[in-house]
């Protein structure tokens, strides 16, 4: 049950990141960014951990001895380290490039071309060897030489589609903005889920830790009945059992423990084999219930995605009028101005001054396949937006279902965990006086133990579903220290 568990939260951790690639990234050229959405324990994974760049990072340095590690400050390593993070800012410089590119074609062009050149001309090459009535045709000509040097100034004086082009690749500057926004906030969701993760691993520990111990001490007790002759040999064989069988899951759950802390210096960034210590626990820390309503509105109003996918329909829509702005003359100036001559010393003023009126009558088909390409990067992003707009909705109504039922599981899990241990107490005592057998201690301390698992999987449940309610939100970084505060 315990591998089960650990490989379903692997392939959880892995959908989340999968599922949230930024809309921004999705329509255009540049690396894969993030995306909407939020997800809770129980969710289907789709991707791996390996194909999300939110689970990598850049590592720092190694720090001599064992650093501490809050919540916050492994929250503030991933949001300097994390990959996926980094990745989306170098998509930030892309976008503007690409910006800076479009709106080239409107800014002025200057340049100065000074060249001299001397020449000689071989006419028997151009095959003037003979000409009707001339006569001494010399072999060559030459040399004479030629100065030009002039300063060139080009300007777009109107030009629709180069217009609308720089429009619309300021708006995809705006978008990838916010699909950085918004992988901050996924970096949040990824280190919160890990940090988490393993803060259950050390509660798993420590109450292995605790079985084992208790069931040593119910091995003492029957092996020493067993001694004095008052309890059969298979009590003693019974308990026994059961002490290895608690030590196999002290020895898994320090496994547990130890990979999921590679995940999480993996996620924000420590430097390989860097010791350090979680500070942080899971206490139970309840928070205001807040309205499915309330919390679309706000998530309507703060979600970096939903602004970034917004950002990326209005890109289409100018990219489409550039496209058909394909049609439309265009109106450029040229001009020069320098001196020329065959000789630096003999030049003289020159220059020349021209206005072009481009009508476009026909271009093969080019205007009109790029009008269908536009049309059909507008209907995808407008896809995209309404798919994330119901997306949101979803995230919002999953993370408080998830929050009201995990909370309701924390508070059956606590009173199951005082009802197991007091039965396991009458059931030793019962032991001791010879009124039962080790069949019945054994089964109490497995309801002993299965309560703890029950108590620890929903707390975490409960923390973890209040960052995936931040998340689903578009608050994450204010959320996780509003809900998480004093720890």
């Amino acid at each position: 049950m315990r591998t089960i568990y650990k490989s379903g939260c692997t392939f959880l951790l892995a959908g989340i990141l999968w599922s949230y690639l930024p809309i921004a990234r999705a329509q255009t050229p540049a690396p894969t960014a993030t995306i909407p959405g939020s997800s809770s324990p129980g969710a289907t994974s789709t991707g791996s951990p390996a194909g999300s760049s939110f689970s990598g990072s850049v590592p720092t340095k190694l720090v001599p001895g064992v650093i501490p590690l809050s919540l916050q400050e492994a929250i503030d390593r991933g949001l300097k380290q994390n990959l996926g993070l980094l990745l989306s800012n170098t998509d930030i410089r892309s976008a503007r490039g690409q910006r800076w590119e479009q709106l080239s074609a409107l800014l002025p062009h200057a340049s100065v071309s000074p060249y001299v050149a001397m020449s000689k001309i071989n006419l028997g090459e151009l095959g003037l060897t003979s000409l009707p009535g001339v006569t001494n045709i010399p072999a060559a000509v030459g040399p004479f030489s030629y100065f030009d040097s002039r300063a060139a100034v080009t300007q777009s004086v109107f030009d629709w589609k180069s217009i609308n082009a720089t429009r619309a690749a300021t708006q995809s500057v705006k978008s990838a903005e916010y699909s950085y926004k918004d992988a901050r906030d996924l970096v949040v969701l990824a280190v919160g889920f890990v940090y988490l993760q393993a803060i259950a691993d050390e509660a798993r520990v420590e109450t292995s830790e605790a079985q084992v111990k208790t069931a040593q001490a119910l091995f003492d007790q029957a092996n020493d009945q067993v001694n004095s002759g008052t309890s059969p040999a298979i009590d003693g064989l019974r308990a026994k059992v059961e002490l290895q069988t608690r030590q196999q899951q002290l020895i898994q759950a320090r496994n547990d423990l130890a990979i999921q802390k590679l995940t999480v210096a993996r996620v924000i960034g420590l430097a390989p084999g860097q010791q350090f210590e979680l500070t942080d626990k899971s206490p139970y820390q309840p928070i205001a219930s807040v309205t499915v309503s309330e919390a679309l509105k706000r998530a309507y109003d703060s979600r970096s995605d939903y602004k970034s996918a917004m950002a990326e329909v209005r890109a289409a829509q100018l990219f489409r009028r550039a496209a058909t702005a394909g049609y439309l003359p265009s109106l450029s100036f040229d001009a020069n101005y320098g001196a020329a001559g065959s000789h630096p010393s003999t030049a003289t003023p020159v220059y020349d001054v021209r206005g072009t009126l481009t009508i476009p009558i026909f271009q093969g088909g080019s205007v009109h396949g790029d009008v269908l390409q536009a049309d059909a990067r507008l209907e995808q992003s407008r896809d995209r937006l309404d798919n994330l707009r119901a997306q949101i909705d979803s995230d919002i109504r999953t993370a408080l279902l998830n929050l009201q039922s995990s909370e309701e599981q924390v508070n059956v899990a606590r009173s199951n965990i005082d009802l197991s241990e007091e039965t396991l107490v009458q059931s030793r005592d019962r032991f001791i006086a010879g009124v039962t057998d080790t069949v019945e201690v054994v089964q109490s301390q497995e309801a002993v133990a299965a309560a703890h698992e029950q108590y620890i999987s929903s707390l975490y449940s409960y923390n973890y579903a209040k960052i995936s309610l931040a998340r689903a939100i578009g608050m994450a970084e204010a959320g996780v220290k509003e809900y998480f505060r004093g720890k």
